[in-house]
């Protein structure tokens, strides 16, 4: 089954944007701007995001994250 993917200019998405989102397919929409496809967007099945966790070990901390490492007297 070979299904085409819907197109929409970017001013219209714009305007219905809210209504587009509701009505979004499992394939998606592709937003074109001056015919040129900009943006793909589709919907969030829900093993496809997860944002706890979802940076582990992407990520590696420098000197003491609780100090901007800059000594300073608050009383001056």
């Amino acid at each position: 089954m070979n299904s085409k993917i819907k197109t929409i200019s970017a001013t219209e998405f714009k305007a219905k944007c809210l209504k587009i989102l509701d009505q979004l397919g499992a394939d998606g929409i592709i937003v074109e701007k001056r015919g040129k496809a900009i943006a793909k967007v589709t919907p969030i099945r829900g093993d496809d995001f997860e944002i706890i966790g979802c940076m582990k070990g992407l990520l590696k901390i420098h000197g003491e994250i609780m100090s901007t490492g800059i000594k300073w007297d608050a009383e001056s």
